[in-house]
């Protein structure tokens, strides 16, 4: 490996105890999962996935695969529940539960309620690898505006704030251009826009510098043929020529006409770009979720550095995404950190075999989950 993972990060988040309540087809699920590998098997539909989406819930306030009213909710349940206690350093113990009726919610933390959803998903920390992934690296500019924002949530103390004046403004001035305003009304929002668009575009910018050394070393470890990987952020505006504040005004008379703002960080993107890969060469499917495996786990890595504790590590269907080699690959990495890791297969995966490591099993079936000796 490239990087001695085991050397750059801290004590690893731990859950000790997992209690779930009318998620999709799962019924009343508590169980105790072990330090490190978690392996999850059982036949396809049988909530597998389900047990790693709860988690998911908790530590990004929304599902991997769809909005709440979409079907999470038990059928015939008011609300669906989730309740995670967990340990991290220096041994301090973390009780967070959630129950969502799916227009509404009530959050606990440490016993205490919690005013914003956001409270939990500070509070605890997860990265999930599963079937829709690789759309970090192919699908729309959202799922990788998210992956930066949730980076900088967990590690700059001011980035929640900027993030939240910037779309106050953007709302506002949104609302202007729809109602047909101008003039002062106009250039009062660009000021807004402006005081907090321009640090919130450092950060971020910032941020992927910092990820950059620890993408390369995981993606030449994953993807050696490709050759070095970089970050290439793009602000929303053409922010090498000129500031947010001149992008605005030349962007006005557009924005008047069509009703919303065209340019700013709110239109942020980034893509990955490889020093052996031609420039119109497209990426297979495969290599499009190493990609995105590469990139999750710098984000891991990075928390790791700089908040001292590694976070649980979700990987949903492992040995259908990803070939034996890069499994084997992908384990290893994590068990090097020591990272606690679920896993979901039908099977035991071969990867995971051959480790030698103990892995604490669980059998889904029929939205039951029952601990395997």
């Amino acid at each position: 490996m490239a990087r001695d993972t085991a050397a750059s990060g801290g004590t690893p988040m731990q859950m000790t105890r997992l209690r779930i309540q009318s998620l999709r087809n799962l019924q009343a699920v508590e169980l105790n999962p072990g330090p490190g590998l978690n392996l999850l098997t059982g036949a396809n539909g049988a909530g597998k996935t389900s047990v790693l989406e709860a988690i998911h819930l908790l530590a990004y306030g929304r599902s991997f695969r769809g909005r709440v009213r979409d079907g999470l909710i038990r059928t015939g349940a008011e609300a669906l529940e989730v309740f995670i206690e967990w340990t991290e350093p220096p041994g301090n113990t973390h009780r967070v539960g959630l129950r969502h009726r799916g227009l509404t919610w009530t959050g606990r933390l440490d016993g205490a309620p919690v005013k914003r959803l956001g409270a939990l998903c500070a509070a605890f920390a997860a990265i999930t690898f599963e079937p829709g992934s690789h759309a970090l690296v192919s699908g729309g500019t959202d799922m990788r505006r998210r992956y930066l924002d949730w980076g900088l949530f967990h590690v700059e103390p001011d980035f929640l704030s900027l993030w939240q004046d910037y779309h106050r403004a953007l709302k506002q001035r949104n609302a202007v251009l729809k109602q047909g305003g101008g003039g002062e009304m106009l250039a009062l929002w660009d000021r807004k826009l402006v005081a907090a668009g321009e640090p919130l575009t450092q950060c971020r910018a910032a941020y992927l510098e910092r990820l950059q050394p620890l993408l390369e070393a995981t993606a030449t470890d994953l993807l050696p043929g490709l050759g070095a990987a970089r970050f290439q952020f793009q602000s929303g505006w053409r922010r090498d020529q000129i500031p947010l504040r001149d992008a605005l005004m030349l962007a006005r008379a557009r924005d008047q006409t069509t009703g919303f703002t065209s340019v700013g960080p709110h239109r942020a993107d980034w893509r990955i770009e490889h020093q052996d890969k031609p420039a119109r060469e497209t990426l297979s499917r495969g290599q499009m979720k190493l990609i995105a495996m590469a990139a999750l786990l710098a984000q891991a890595e990075d928390f790791a550095v700089l908040r001292g504790q590694w976070p649980v590590v979700l990987l949903d269907d492992l040995a259908s995404e990803l070939d034996a080699f890069h499994q084997s690959r992908v384990v290893g990495r994590l068990l090097a950190c020591q990272a606690q890791v679920f896993v979901t297969g039908t099977h035991l995966p071969e990867a995971l075999a051959e480790t030698g490591q103990a892995v604490t099993r669980f059998h889904v079936e029929q939205g039951r989950v029952s601990p395997l000796s």
